[in-house]
């Protein structure tokens, strides 16, 4: 298994994309925790940091959600630029700007081992059925 980055207690990873998940900003403990930095990400997909075990229907509701105007909340596997991963409970926020463009901020923080176990299992039965 891949090496596990487990966030501490205060780090809050932020990132924004355009209407078309591209990166527009990354803070420093996104950076830092992905092991990219800033000029790597940005204007590059955000889905560069979706770690493999993560099914498509967690994305897909997480987009479904944001494209109608909501907030989503979940619990998402990424990787790192070593190959390693790292788990966040995220809040994505849709937003226009002042000047009419929208986008998406995303808002993450350190999950619970036990929010973990239970994703973890959720997202393999989900990966199997999408290969099924």
């Amino acid at each position: 298994m891949k090496n596990e980055t487990i966030l501490d207690e205060y780090a809050f990873l932020v990132s924004e994309t355009d209407e078309k998940g591209i990166i527009r900003f990354a803070n420093n403990d996104f950076c830092q925790i992905a092991q990219f930095n800033i000029e790597e990400l940005m204007g590059k997909p955000h889905n560069m940091v979706r770690h493999e075990d993560m099914p498509k229907a967690a994305f897909n509701d997480l987009w479904e959600t944001v494209k109608k105007g909501n907030i989503w909340t979940g619990y998402v596997k990424n990787s790192t630029k070593d190959g390693g991963y790292y788990w966040v409970y995220a809040t994505v926020y849709p937003f226009e700007s002042y000047d009419g463009t929208k986008g998406y901020l995303s808002c993450r923080k350190k999950a619970s081992k036990e929010e973990i176990e239970i994703h973890e299992k959720l997202y393999k039965k989900l990966k199997q059925q999408e290969a099924s």
